[in-house]
């Protein structure tokens, strides 16, 4: 499933001249094209395919609202996946108890204190989400809208088996005031919680996206799918070839209930399923998203940042990197 379609050598060469800011240059004139800045708001629709980013891509940086936004931008961003707290922070939520920062992609364990102090933050959202009016949702979603970036995902820690039915509700809500068809979360092991989710998304005619990491297989999803028409699928390839599979049949049976994919290149199973820069392991983006533009699937193909970030760069010029492949792989 090794890439082939665009050399290692072509990837590197259209990052460095990202990263050295010919995007930052106008668009007419000297024959820079069009797609790197159209009246300053960012283009990453190619082909009919639309190419957007999880903004946890960004975790290494600050996380405001008008930080994500900038970050769009600057990376070719047009739209996203946005992860619960810059929109909850931004509406107005309780601010959270300092928490240890994550260091080699974890946090650490947690003191006693600390762990009370969190259980009493999640009391304080529950009551908050409870009663939170929509507008200043709607008013993130008109910020991001009028700067050229859409909002197709929220996911905010309010889908859980321990989150009342208002807080799940409210995240649909949330949802579908910032113009997004859907609310992800990573899919519950417990067939009544998918139920529930279900039965709730129908109500407000608002998708679950059900994401999942190895533990992804072809019939994963089924028993959620069978119970609601508004479970869906958040697929992961990346980690659907580090668990083992070739993502391309399941797209192609399963893209009806697909609302969005996340994209990544990861090693495969065999070879040790490392998450690696583009281009360097066994999942086949390029196949992927040829298969979508001739296909026309319209779900929305995700960057998910996750392989280690190279020193002298940071988490959006290596997002650009990853947008500037998806174009090349799209012909666009």
């Amino acid at each position: 499933m090794a890439e082939h379609e665009i050399s290692r050598r072509q990837f590197l060469s259209a990052s460095a001249l990202l990263t050295a800011g010919v995007g930052l240059l106008p668009s007419a004139g000297f024959g820079f094209p069009s797609y790197i800045k159209n009246l300053g708001k960012p283009n990453s629709l190619f082909n009919g395919v639309q190419v957007g980013a999880i903004t946890y891509s960004w975790r290494s940086m600050p996380g405001g609202a008008e930080d994500i936004l900038k970050y769009c931008i600057d990376a070719n961003i047009s739209a996203i996946e946005l992860m619960g707290p810059t929109g909850e922070i931004f509406a107005g939520a309780p601010e959270g108890p300092k928490m240890p920062p994550w260091t080699g992609g974890k946090r650490p364990e947690l003191t006693d204190e600390q762990k009370a102090a969190q259980a009493e933050h999640l009391v304080k959202m529950a009551e908050w989400r409870a009663k939170v009016p929509m507008d200043k949702f709607v008013q993130l979603r008109k910020m991001y809208n009028d700067a050229g970036v859409s909002i197709y995902a929220f996911k905010p820690s309010a889908l859980g088996e321990k989150n009342t039915d208002q807080e799940v509700d409210y995240a649909f809500r949330a949802a579908k005031a910032l113009g997004a068809n859907q609310a992800t979360i990573e899919q519950p092991n417990d067939p009544a919680q998918t139920k529930r989710l279900g039965d709730i998304a129908a109500k407000n005619k608002v998708y679950v996206g059900y994401h999942g990491h190895t533990q992804q297989t072809p019939t994963w999803w089924d028993t959620a799918l069978n119970q609601s028409k508004y479970n869906a699928m958040n697929f992961d390839m990346g980690h659907y070839v580090a668990a083992g599979f070739d993502p391309i049949p399941l797209i192609e049976t399963k893209h009806d209930h697909i609302v969005s994919m996340h994209v990544k290149d990861r090693k495969n199973k065999e070879n040790g399923g490392a998450n690696v820069v583009w281009g360097q392991g066994d999942t086949p983006i390029t196949a992927a998203l040829e298969l979508m533009r001739a296909r026309k699937y319209k779900f929305p193909a995700t960057i998910e940042l996750e392989y280690e970030i190279p020193a002298g760069s940071d988490a959006v010029k290596e997002t650009a990197k990853c947008v500037e492949y998806a174009r090349k792989a799209l012909g666009a």
